[in-house]
């Protein structure tokens, strides 16, 4: 099947007026110029490889869509597939977590993040995305490490991030902004939401021992089985070394540029939020992804919690980004896939697999469609009779 007059974003290059050949589900040829008889001509359009999403918290909300309303496990699943398949992605790593004293509550429960991870597994043969699972561990739950460790054993956790939420530091370092946003989304006063917020820092705390117990046996745990490790809030040049040291390969949300910088000097991936970078700024107040953009230390970027930001900040961070275009497009394609050993798909080269979006540039941009392994899992219904036979 050939797709006839692209704008086709290679890791390198943009071939204007390009077309592709896809056979068995791959990239089977390239060729400069439009070809005649295509199944589909693009008159234009951009043709870019499928995103591939390290980071996507939106799974809970899909299975819970109003506090303590569940919805089965099938629908919320099957409606995040068509919700990635529709921004553009093409493989997805559920970001889910083990913190049962969240303020999330019960679907950050062991038993239900269970549950959701087992539900996935079982389901990836019939949703169109290619579905993994990123567990995120909160070393100030050790209790977890039990959980994961079956979890790991049964094959079903790709990646692991080491997560501590616990105020006064990483995501949370500045306790006054923390205590202000609190009050400020749960009607409280100042003096109430400082209270809760010093609950938290004394639940969460552990002793030195046990924490350096914890982060050494789930690092042992990712090693044996061959599971990918991430860290995550990075805030300081000691614990990114700390990190390093543990085995982790990504960086995920370094919270300052002195951070994000040492990741990438001990040769840590990092990757930053798609609506960080399109809004440019953290909403939490931390490093903005354009700013780690502009120094050169931005290496992926994730769906984060918006999925269809990721076009929109692609396009945005290619107005800077010194290879334009192809430059911007590897942080949420070849970039995620290489780190997470995926190598047979995230750029547009022969022999890689035909995962593809369909867009145009136009105001924001828009997904017109994609195709993962060469078939259609979702279109807009924008391409009308340039589709042909396929």
């Amino acid at each position: 099947m050939w797709l006839s007059d692209f704008r086709i974003v290679t890791p390198t290059e943009v071939i204007e007026h390009g077309s592709l050949r896809i056979e068995d589900g791959h990239i089977a040829e390239l060729h400069e110029g439009p070809v005649a008889g295509a199944s589909l001509q693009g008159n234009g359009l951009l043709l870019l490889p499928g995103f591939v999403d390290m980071h996507g918290d939106m799974v809970e909300r899909e299975v819970e869509p109003r506090p303590n309303v569940p919805m089965p496990l099938e629908l919320g699943l099957r409606d995040l597939d068509r919700r990635l398949a529709g921004a553009g992605f093409t493989t997805a790593y559920a970001a889910v977590s083990f913190s049962p004293m969240s303020t999330y509550g019960h679907l950050r429960s062991y038993e239900h993040t269970s549950a959701v991870i087992r539900k996935l597994k079982a389901m990836r043969g019939s949703l169109n995305v290619d579905h993994r699972v990123h567990a995120r561990f909160e070393i100030t739950f050790p209790k977890a490490l039990d959980v994961i460790g079956e979890l790991i054993a049964e094959g079903t956790v790709d990646l692991i991030s080491l997560t501590d939420h616990t105020p006064g530091q990483g995501q949370y370092r500045d306790i006054e902004r923390h205590v202000q946003k609190m009050a400020r989304e749960k009607g409280m006063s100042r003096e109430e939401a400082a209270e809760a917020i010093a609950r938290r820092i004394e639940e969460r705390t552990q002793p030195a021992d046990v924490l350096a117990a914890t982060l050494s046996a789930i690092s042992d745990l990712c090693r044996s089985h061959g599971v990918a490790l991430a860290s995550h809030d990075d805030d300081t040049l000691a614990k990114v070394a700390l990190m390093q040291g543990l085995g982790v390969v990504i960086s995920e949300f370094p919270v300052t540029i002195e951070a994000a910088r040492e990741a990438r000097r001990l040769g840590l991936a990092t990757a930053m939020g798609a609506p960080n970078a399109l809004r440019g700024q953290s909403y939490s107040g931390n490093l903005s992804a354009r700013e780690a953009h502009a120094a050169g230390v931005l290496d992926m970027l994730a769906s984060d919690y918006h999925p269809s930001a990721m076009l929109p900040a692609l396009l945005e961070l290619a107005k800077t980004d010194p290879a334009g275009l192809p430059g911007a497009v590897r942080l949420a394609t070849r970039n995620p896939a290489d780190s997470l050993g995926l190598t047979d798909r995230g750029s547009l080269e022969t022999g890689r697999l035909a995962d593809l979006v369909i867009a145009d540039e136009t105001g924001i941009g828009h997904v017109r469609a994609t195709l993962r392994q060469g078939r259609f899992i979702y279109s807009d219904g924008s391409l009308g009779s340039a589709l042909r036979a396929a």
